[in-house]
């Protein structure tokens, strides 16, 4: 499966594919789309940007 390390890394540190793609102002069909082909490491890296940053407001949204 491409992109498993994101895929991975969102699902360990509690936030869903549809919050990244929100944060990012994209939909969640679009941002599903983006994961099927492997990503540059520059893509990576903003996504898991996005992913930190989304983490610690997880917990203070409930």
């Amino acid at each position: 499966m491409c992109n498993a390390d994101l895929r991975e890394y969102a699902k360990a540190s509690g936030v869903y594919l549809y919050q990244i793609a929100a944060a990012m102002g994209i939909s969640e069909p679009t941002m599903t789309r983006k994961l099927r082909f492997e990503l540059s490491r520059s893509e990576k890296q903003k996504l898991i940007a996005v992913i930190d940053h989304l983490k610690p407001n997880k917990n203070t949204s409930r």
